[in-house]
């Protein structure tokens, strides 16, 4: 990695952000580089939702969105793209009419770009697909610390008789020990439930909760220290479910809850994650048909950003060793 050459992002100097081709942050794509070290991939399904569709044209929405970023993260004091090779690897082809069938193909394309430990940040798309991507990097790393930014415990059992769907991923991920319970936790979890019984089963599954309530409570860097001790020195999956966002700040999502997170509470809550061993990560649900002026696509693509950040300081730190 140390001698190859870095192709990096288009620069907006040169050509002005809103031409050319459309990757994510201008990143070169995987077919315009001879090896990667860091892959962000789409994943434009949505036939796991419950609610609102629409999330199969998130990945299209926050790339489009991410033209407005630039090469150096001021928040993390890092250049991302500039640490290893970064690429738009493209959107992973998936079957939307049959869950199972697309949640193999989705494991496999992950798979593919995470051979050799490479990190992989995955825009969605339904919550389903975490479930595929805990798969694929649970057979790399072994079982993963969870922490699930999201207005829902998605740890709820089958609907309609269907075993997976974007409200179950974390439930089947703890069955098939992807995941290390005592290292996984929700965060922004609010709104109504079927009963109290779906926290009790919540809590069984081994998961502890950060309620969005608490936010108005707790110190803002108390709940980054208790996120943090949480997943300890373990592998890291982040999932953000974009409805963590208050819908002021996210209107563009499937499943609407009132009382969220401000996307500036989100954002320094990732930061807040910076140094923790991140193996892969997602952003799901953004439905650009219920948005407004890309307020939901922005955000998303923010926080993708700061993932990338944060997975690319490690890459930063393998270089100095």
């Amino acid at each position: 990695m140390n001698d190859r050459p870095i192709i990096p992002p288009t620069d907006g100097q040169v050509s002005p952000r809103y031409a050319g081709l459309t990757s994510f942050a201008r990143l070169p794509r995987l077919e315009d580089v001879t090896q990667h070290d860091l892959a962000i991939v789409g994943v434009p399904f949505d036939s796991g939702v419950t609610f609102r569709p629409g999330a199969r044209f998130g990945p299209g929405a926050i790339r489009e969105a991410s033209r407005l970023l630039r090469p150096y993260n001021p928040a993390l004091d890092a250049a991302p793209f500039a640490a290893g090779q970064v690429v738009d690897a493209g959107d992973i082809d998936c079957n939307p009419f049959d869950i199972s069938t697309a949640l193999t193909q989705i494991e496999a394309g992950i798979s593919d770009l995470a051979r050799g430990g490479r990190p992989v940040m995955v825009l969605g798309g339904d919550h389903t697909i975490a479930l595929a991507s805990l798969r694929a990097l649970h057979k790399v790393h072994g079982p993963l610390a969870l922490v699930h930014f999201d207005a829902h415990l998605d740890t709820w059992g089958p609907y309609f008789d269907t075993p997976v769907t974007h409200g179950t991923p974390f439930r089947v991920a703890i069955e098939e020990g992807l995941l290390l319970k005592s290292h996984s936790a929700h965060v922004g979890i609010r709104g109504s439930l079927y009963s109290a019984d779906d926290l009790h089963d919540d809590e069984e599954l081994g998961f502890t909760i950060v309620h969005a309530r608490e936010f108005h409570t707790t110190p803002f860097l108390d709940i980054i220290e208790r996120i943090r001790t949480r997943v300890g020195d373990a592998p890291l999956y982040i999932s953000i479910d974009i409805d963590v966002l208050d819908p002021a700040h996210a209107p563009g999502t499937g499943t609407p809850e009132a009382g969220g997170l401000t996307s500036r509470e989100l954002l320094e809550l990732v930061r807040g994650l910076a140094g923790s061993r991140l193996v892969g990560a997602d952003v799901v649900e953004v439905a650009p048909a219920y948005d407004h002026a890309s307020i939901t696509a922005v955000a998303a693509a923010h926080c993708a950003y700061d993932l990338v950040t944060i997975m690319a300081q490690q890459l930063h730190g393998e270089r100095e060793r």
